[in-house]
């Protein structure tokens, strides 16, 4: 016999649909979501869409973030250190 650790707000989620919110902005255009009742994870994949996030995916979007972070931080070293005319 297989029991089910289903609590009720589960049961809303598969009726009534998931109530995700943004729990990560990883860049402009890639987000990780939450959903507020059963805490299901997903992400942006390259095409856009939303996909279940897996380890891979969250390896992807911490390496991901890491470049985005270092080519914003170098991209206002060099607008501060370019010439005011």
């Amino acid at each position: 016999m297989k029991t089910t650790n289903a609590t009720p707000l589960k049961f809303w989620c598969d009726i009534i649909g998931h109530k995700y919110v943004v729990s990560k902005e990883v860049t402009s255009h890639v987000k990780e979501y939450t959903c507020k009742c059963c805490k299901k994870q997903l992400t942006t994949n390259s095409n856009g869409n939303l996909t279940e996030l897996t380890p891979k995916f969250k390896e992807i979007n911490s390496l991901l973030e890491e470049i985005y972070i270092r080519r914003t931080l170098r991209h206002k070293a060099k607008k501060l250190s370019a010439p005011m005319y």
